[in-house]
């Protein structure tokens, strides 16, 4: 390890070192490798990069596969309580009031879920820390966004089922059974 005093930049230090080596190892270039920090710091980015693209694509299709899970528990429950809309609507419920339930029913379903997550996450960080001795910090703003952003992945899946629900004809769900 060379450490630079004489002001001289890294990359002309790294020259210098190239140089001295290459006489001493006779031209022998496999026989010796030199970085600068920079080009450490600049590999570790890369790294970094790569690994934090792989963690948003597994996000991303967890987030799929659970609205996907979210809209066919909707599906379901619209299709089994198809009479109770019926009897809603038949009583003067409008579209928009039936649209806002089902929404809502999404939305704390999902919400649920992600406190679910919240919570197990909290938990495996603590542990964690507690194991390595190191302190962990949970931030109240960030459980926050989390727990929102649940929510809202809730709502937009639940989307077509509560638009299913809410145009339904109040007379053939009546008659459904």
């Amino acid at each position: 390890i060379f450490t630079s005093t004489s002001g001289e930049t890294a990359a002309q230090a790294k020259e210098v070192i190239d140089s001295m080596l290459y006489d001493r190892f006779q031209g022998d270039t496999d026989a010796y490798f030199t970085q600068t920090m920079e080009e450490q710091a600049n590999l570790i980015n890369a790294m970094m990069g790569v690994a934090i693209g792989v963690l948003v694509a597994i996000a991303a299709i967890s987030l799929l596969v659970g609205g996907i899970g979210i809209m066919n528990i909707m599906l379901v429950s619209v299709t089994e309580r198809t009479r109770e809309i019926g009897i809603r609507k038949a009583l003067g419920a409008r579209t928009r009031d039936v649209l806002i339930q089902f929404l809502t029913e999404s939305a704390i379903l999902s919400a649920c879920g992600g406190i679910a997550g919240v919570i197990l996450g909290t938990g495996v960080v603590a542990l964690g820390g507690a194991v390595l001795g190191l302190k962990t910090v949970i931030k109240p703003s960030v459980i926050l966004i989390a727990v929102t952003f649940s929510a809202v992945v809730g709502i937009f899946f639940g989307l077509y089922p509560a638009l299913k629900a809410a145009k339904a004809d109040p007379i053939d769900a009546l008659r459904y059974e």
